[in-house]
């Protein structure tokens, strides 16, 4: 016989609350499997969103990360419904950890109020770091192709839908300088906050931060 109540998952002893965050994109079915485990865990409350993952804006992490106090814990059915990006878990995970607040992911068995659980993300910060390498070494070969093909100045290059998917991750990963990107592209600084002033893309750094 088929069980019919949510799996049981270990719930560590925690002097504050256990707040759930749930997430699926807009194409997905529903949050029913994530919030039936979430309450499972012991979660006291749930927040949820549907939304893309790569959006900026999502209501109901804001608003989870408003709740959590000190002693809490966020619990998520996986990781990969907390951050958009592993940067962008790294960064929300220290965000957690300056707060002394632990974060449980119940699919991949992490906890960070335990040792173990800690070093596993001090081996995602290590590994953001890595990818951030990586972009710097693939957009100076790309400054060196585009030299190679003279590309570099003269009349401003129009962006292919690929080529703005490749700019927008050079930007959001902080790694690599505007006037690089632009540099690579082989459009003007203008241009490029235009593209990004068209509204496709989701802006994660201030417009008063604009580097280059």
């Amino acid at each position: 016989m088929i069980p019919t109540d949510p799996p049981s998952y270990p719930t560590p002893a925690s002097p504050g609350l256990r707040i759930g965050y749930a997430r699926v994109s807009t194409h997905e079915q529903n949050l029913a499997l994530q919030e039936d485990a979430l309450r499972g865990s012991g979660c006291q409350r749930i927040f949820s969103d549907r939304i893309s993952g790569s959006r900026d804006q999502r209501p109901g992490l804001e608003r989870v990360m408003d709740v959590l106090r000190a002693g809490d814990t966020l619990v998520v059915w996986r990781l990969d419904r907390l951050g958009r990006s592993l940067s962008h878990l790294v960064e929300l995970v220290e965000r957690l950890e300056q707060g002394q607040i632990a974060l449980q992911s119940l699919q991949e068995q992490i906890d960070t109020s335990g040792s173990a659980g800690r070093l596993v993300f001090h081996l995602f910060a290590s590994l953001a770091e890595f990818e951030r390498g990586l972009l710097r070494e693939r957009t100076l070969a790309g400054l060196a192709s585009a030299r190679a093909r003279g590309r570099l100045g003269g009349r401003p290059h129009k962006l292919s839908a690929s080529e703005m998917a490749q700019a927008h991750a050079l930007y959001v990963s902080k790694a690599v300088e505007v006037a690089a990107i632009c540099q690579t592209f082989g459009i003007s600084k203008s241009t490029f906050y235009r593209y990004l002033n068209i509204g496709n893309w989701p802006d994660d750094r201030s417009s008063s931060s604009k580097r280059g």
